[in-house]
């Protein structure tokens, strides 16, 4: 798998924490993830090892989702990592995006986006 068009979001992140230290945030803005994101997260989500950077109580749980023309009714859903290998070889193009879930607190923040597939798009049918 070669992912392409990587945007690593560490800068917006770091960013938003360091507002809530300031108080620029509050918790509550801060710690607002959709209760089908904390599902999503608690059934679908992939477990880490790094801590929730606000509450520091729970580990942080990584959702992946995928989007792309090509995927027709797959577009939007929650994919295993384990999944995307077939995917990159199935598919022209598709994007994934990598969000980070505290279980705990409901902290999220998009961590990662790329690009994966063979790197055409199939013709139109």
């Amino acid at each position: 798998m070669r992912r392409r068009l990587v945007v690593d979001y560490g800068l917006a992140k770091r960013a938003a924490l360091a507002d809530l230290r300031t108080g620029a945030l509050t918790r509550d803005d801060a710690c607002d993830a959709h209760p089908y994101l904390l599902r999503a997260a608690r059934y679908h989500g992939e477990p880490t090892q790094s801590p929730c950077p606000v509450c520091g109580r729970a580990r942080l749980t990584h959702v992946t989702y995928v989007y792309g023309d090509e995927l027709g009714r797959y577009a939007g859903r929650v994919k295993a990592t384990a999944e995307l290998a077939e995917m990159d070889r199935e598919y022209g193009e598709f994007r994934v995006y990598v969000v980070e879930v505290c279980q705990s607190c409901a902290w999220n923040h998009l961590t990662v986006s790329y690009v994966l597939g063979r790197g055409e798009q199939r013709p139109e049918r």
